[in-house]
């Protein structure tokens, strides 16, 4: 075993592509990788939106922002035909200038619907340019839903007849909500809405240095704090549970719509 170890080192040494290639982002990539991964199977690509917005005293900012990219590389990983498209960081939260929704809070950053829709549309038609044959667009935050069907409807409507396919997958956010919302029914516990035991337990789980929760601040909703739900009963397992459902949900219907095989 050691032998083989010093074998492989050796290899990855002298073909450093051998170490860098493997990445699913194509931020990690350069371009002839790309291309050479579309020309071997990579032909749907993955959009992703995340955002920034207020989370309570005890949950970063980022919070869908660092959802959004490691389960799109979740996704891709499983899907095996999938490359990332960089994690898009915004979404409609709120207007800055009435400080409507989560815009009442200093840090929160909102884009109008048009940038958002607008953003999803440039960035599809740059992956269809690469030679992706499918765009699969998802997104982790609640206002940025119908932005993304609209902008995928639109898109395969008019790339469709060409082979070329746009795809919005809503089972991503709405139907983990419905098993969240099972789950928590079942267990007695209280139906997260924002910044609660769903969201806080996923961040949990991914968060290995702890750097997003503020564990001596969470508090349940209060009315004032941003939060609606109850972070206090969040924890690591949970939010395993939860962001498995997202895989897998996301998963599943991409291969559906896709026709892509395990």
């Amino acid at each position: 075993m050691k032998r083989l170890g010093c074998i492989l080192s050796g290899l990855l040494f002298a073909f450093p592509a051998l170490a860098q290639s493997s990445s699913v982002f194509i931020e990690d990539l350069t371009w002839t990788e790309v291309r050479d991964a579309i020309a071997a199977g990579k032909t749907t690509a993955i959009y992703y939106a995340g955002s920034i917005e207020q989370n309570g005293p005890g949950m970063a900012l980022g919070k869908h922002l660092f959802l959004a990219h490691y389960i799109a590389g979740q996704i891709a990983q499983q899907l095996g035909d999938a490359l990332v498209y960089p994690t898009m960081p915004f979404a409609p939260v709120g207007d800055p200038l009435k400080k409507t929704g989560h815009m009442r809070f200093p840090g929160s950053t909102s884009v109008s619907e048009a940038t958002f829709e607008g953003v999803a549309r440039d960035v599809a038609l740059s992956a269809i340019s690469a030679g992706f044959k499918n765009v699969v667009m998802m997104c982790d935050h609640g206002g940025g839903q119908n932005g993304l069907k609209k902008v995928a409807a639109e898109m395969n409507q008019e790339w469709g007849a060409k082979g070329v396919h746009v795809y919005y997958i809503p089972d991503l956010y709405y139907k983990e909500k419905e098993q969240m919302r099972d789950y928590l029914t079942k267990h007695k516990m209280r139906i997260d809405q924002h910044a609660g035991v769903d969201d806080t337990s996923e961040v949990m789980f991914i968060d290995r240095d702890r750097k997003w929760i503020r564990k001596d601040k969470l508090a349940p909703d209060d009315g004032k704090m941003g939060v609606n739900g109850d972070p206090t009963q969040a924890t690591p397992s949970l939010g395993k549970m939860f962001i498995d459902f997202k895989i897998q949900d996301a998963v599943a219907q991409v291969r559906s719509l896709t026709k892509s095989k395990p």
